[in-house]
């Protein structure tokens, strides 16, 4: 049975996953309400000022991967045209390390970019770099395969090999969670801050 990631929100990842596996806050939903995506990761690696590999990586990716790209943010590396083959092709979404354009019309047809922000000057198509290769994104290294959730709360890298594990944990923080009224959290959560402050010796004025 396959693994619907974004069952859970990627705050529960938080339980899952250490911080290096979360990426950088400025990398975020182009369109609100923020699309949520989850998938293998289609890696890609664009040279400063050129947006050739997603072009090629458009036509590489099964359905159901997002493409996370490595690029720079002073050129657009897709637009809307991409962004229509991308989801027509059934790719989940684009998480870039940059910029793209035409962000009005990939938000009317609701194809979810998660990026930098947007810039109207795209890119050249000089430069040839392997695809699926490790890529950085976000402060994070992003390994083909690895599961990427992203939503509202921000964007996860889940490696492949405990991409099972860190959806259980993540799945019973958030049932333990949503199984408790807010009166019965409180109490729980007032507890345990007075039991830490007592033990570090804080004492109220």
């Amino acid at each position: 049975m396959s693994i619907n990631f974004n069952e859970v929100s990627v705050c529960e990842y938080a339980d899952a996953l250490p911080r290096e596996q979360f990426m950088d806050y400025a990398i975020h939903s182009l369109w609100t309400p923020s699309p949520k995506i989850s998938g293998p990761a289609f890696t890609v690696k664009c040279q400063p000022g050129d947006h050739l590999m997603l072009h090629a990586a458009i036509y590489r990716a099964n359905p159901g991967d997002v493409i996370v790209v490595e690029a720079d943010d002073q050129f657009a590396v897709a637009g809307g045209n991409v962004c229509a083959i991308a989801q027509k092709r059934g790719i989940a979404g684009f998480v870039v390390d940059g910029v793209i354009r035409d962000v009005g019309e990939v938000e009317e047809m609701g194809f979810a970019v998660y990026a930098r922000g947007v810039i109207p000057k795209p890119g050249a198509k000089k430069c040839v770099d392997p695809l699926n290769q490790p890529v950085q994104c976000g402060g994070v290294t992003v390994h083909p395969g690895d599961i990427i959730v992203a939503d509202q709360e921000g964007i996860a890298v889940i490696p492949q090999a405990s991409a099972a594990e860190a959806f259980e944990i993540a799945k019973q923080r958030a049932e333990k969670d949503g199984g408790m009224t807010l009166d019965e959290w409180q109490a729980k959560h007032h507890e345990n801050v007075e039991g830490i402050l007592a033990k570090l010796g804080y004492q109220d004025a």
